[in-house]
């Protein structure tokens, strides 16, 4: 039959109804997605992603007995699927039991970059009252993965007690930032570029370096509390503004990564760079 033929007796809502069901199943695919998305099975589909691609390739190249072994897998698979994605497929049926899985995740995750921009304040103050120094780095929209790899992994939930244990002197991921990814604990004791501006005051330590060096090669917001003085300072593009309270470390977090426009002082942060050291 002709490939037209099929179609000459489609109407208006048959179109209409294949494009909506089209949709709706693109949309379950997306959902599904960003269900996984930040978890080890991203990980296994690959793997999964792979084996298919081997199966193609086996038949096409007459790799008989290739192909049979991952027939075999194959044939197994639904299985081994359930068995390795059940904490996935368990928090799926959870929310879609509560009417969560197809809603919208916007509000969901302003409420996560609060409270972790909550967590930072209060981690940021305790740490500052008792000179405790510290370097935060927040990723964005560059990705930070190289410097990730050259400290401790942790992939925790943020969280301010567990900030200030990392941070407390003389343990074994005092030294060196932590970064921040997904709004996650990513790793610890991870080495940052040293910015080499002769506009930083001399008077700034490893830290302040490392938090502008940070900041002029990638978007990421990075805040570090002094160690001789106890001050809060944050970087961002290169910049640099020094003796921040907790308060306004706040509002530059909500106002960057959020958007936050509630407070209007949040808007007229001047950051006046790297000369503005004093």
């Amino acid at each position: 039959m002709p490939f037209f033929d099929v179609y000459s007796n489609y109407s208006v809502l048959d179109y209409a109804s294949d494009i909506v069901d089209i949709l709706l199943v693109w949309f379950v695919i997306y959902k599904l997605i960003m269900l996984i998305k930040g978890t080890k099975a991203v990980q296994l589909l690959k793997g999964i992603f792979v084996i298919i691609i081997v199966r193609v390739l086996s038949g096409l190249l007459g790799l008989d007995t290739l192909r049979s072994l991952v027939d075999q897998a194959i044939d197994w698979g639904i299985l081994a699927i359930i068995i390795i994605f059940q904490p996935e497929l368990r928090r799926a049926l959870e929310q879609l039991g509560r009417g969560r899985l197809f809603s919208r995740s916007g509000n969901q995750e302003e409420e996560e970059q609060a409270n972790m921009i909550e967590a930072i304040g209060k981690a940021v103050s305790y740490m500052a009252k008792r000179r405790i120094g510290a370097l935060l780095s927040i990723e964005r929209e560059t990705g930070l993965s190289e410097y990730i790899e050259t400290g401790i992994p942790i992939q925790s939930r943020i969280s301010s007690e567990l900030l200030i244990n990392i941070f407390i002197p003389n343990t074994p991921l005092h030294d060196g930032a932590v970064i921040l990814q997904k709004r996650r604990i990513a790793a610890a004791a991870c080495y940052l570029p040293l910015s080499e501006s002769p506009f930083i005051s001399k008077e700034l330590g490893t830290r302040h370096r490392a938090a502008l060096g940070i900041s002029e090669v990638t978007d990421s917001i990075t805040v570090v509390v002094s160690e001789e003085t106890g001050n809060i300072s944050v970087t961002l593009n290169g910049d640099l503004k020094r003796n921040v309270s907790v308060e306004d470390l706040k509002l530059i977090l909500g106002h960057e990564l959020i958007g936050e426009k509630a407070n209007a002082s949040s808007t007229k942060w001047s950051w006046r760079g790297k000369k503005d050291n004093g």
